[in-house]
């Protein structure tokens, strides 16, 4: 049976956007004029074509859901006996855009005029500490970046010369070859080997920027960072790199941040982990202790008979979630303390401890570490 969210490759719940592309990817695999002529590829790409003429319309796409194939055949869904080759050309060529998009589909590119090439996404490392993560903060940096050139204003050429039309691709930009195959003439595009698609040369390059258009300049950019971020994430500052040569538009600059590790925390996401060590009279009596925080200390109480590897948490005092919901929490995990030493009168206490203490629970009676860790931190 055919199924034509197979055919394209995508899921049942793909939006209109995933299957127009879906559609495309597949048409310029399966052309036959890009596979000598294969029937097989013929045949798939008219199911194709079929399954993305169904799919691109909302009242086809529910019959077919509700129905299936017979839902949409014979009720204006499509031709009763499938596409032929013609129709698939005609629905890509209608919604890729006439002769260019006809040029995309067998190799070459539309025809778009001379091509400015983009300036290199600058990338810069900043480091971060996890106060600054609590908070967010907007950093000021220092970047050596490509600007225009001062002296020819970022054409490349000397001052009066300017630049002449390209004798290769007319100033197109690009060179265009004629091929003929079993399904017709066709145009195959490629970039122009004289001018490299700019469609112009230089007469006489500028003594400053020898031809290139640009020139190394020191500059300060602010880069904002939110609070809650990670290692993980990144930054774009969009058209704030470098110039592209000869008048090409800027490129990005990518800010990969370096969250430096605080010896203090351990970091799951928004939620820190925070390791408490108490005494055995603590631990045994319970206490009030001053705990640090990413923001400031403040006083936990630690419950009377709490055991090594208890999880307590204090909600909210983690870190801000990157998306802007709230706050993680810190978790705070209790280690009893044994001392190496004791003073004369701690042994005699002790030893008198000993001899009234109740003798402690049986190994694996109760909760483990390790699932008190997982509970406190949401996990099953």
């Amino acid at each position: 049976m055919t199924d034509y969210y197979e055919l394209l490759g995508v899921t049942r719940t793909a939006s209109a956007d995933d299957i127009k592309k879906a559609y495309r990817k597949k048409a310029l695999e399966y052309h036959p004029d890009r596979n000598a002529g294969s029937k097989e590829s013929e045949e798939a790409f008219k199911q194709v074509t079929e399954a993305y003429e169904i799919l691109r319309d909302p009242d086809k796409r529910a019959r077919y859901d509700r129905y299936g194939v017979e839902g949409v055949k014979g009720r204006g869904g499509g031709p009763q006996g499938g596409f032929d080759f013609a129709d698939a050309v005609e629905v890509f060529m209608r919604d890729f855009g006439g002769f260019g998009g006809f040029e995309d589909l067998f190799g070459g590119r539309a025809r778009r005029g001379p091509r400015s090439t983009a300036g290199q996404t600058v990338r810069l490392r900043l480091p971060l500490t996890l106060s600054e993560v609590a908070t967010g903060v907007t950093k000021r940096l220092r970047v050596a970046l490509l600007d225009p050139c001062g002296l020819c204003g970022g054409s490349g050429a000397a001052d009066g010369k300017g630049t002449t039309r390209c004798p290769t691709c007319g100033g197109s930009g690009e060179e265009r070859v004629v091929q003929r195959s079993v399904f017709g003439q066709f145009v195959s595009v490629t970039v122009c080997r004289t001018c490299r698609g700019e469609g112009s040369i230089i007469e006489q390059q500028c003594a400053r920027c020898h031809g290139d258009g640009r020139e190394r300049v020191e500059r300060e950019i602010e880069v904002q960072v939110p609070a809650g971020v990670s290692s993980e994430h990144f930054i774009t500052l969009r058209g704030q790199g470098n110039a592209g040569p000869r008048g090409g538009p800027r490129g990005d600059i990518a800010v990969m941040l370096e969250v430096e590790e605080d010896p203090r925390f351990a970091r799951q996401g928004a939620d820190l982990l925070y390791e408490l060590t108490v005494t055995f009279a603590q631990a045994a009596l319970g206490a009030d202790v001053e705990v640090p925080t990413v923001d400031e200390p403040v006083h936990v109480t630690v419950p009377a008979g709490v055991q090594t590897g208890q999880v307590l948490r204090l909600r909210g005092m983690g870190l801000p979630h990157v998306e802007g919901r709230g706050k993680g929490d810190q978790l705070v995990r209790v280690v009893v303390w044994t001392p190496e030493r004791l003073t004369g009168e701690q042994e005699t206490l002790f030893k008198r401890l000993r001899e009234v203490e109740s003798p402690p629970p049986a190994r694996g009676e109760g909760k483990g570490f390790w699932s008190r860790v997982k509970e406190a931190f949401g996990s099953t």
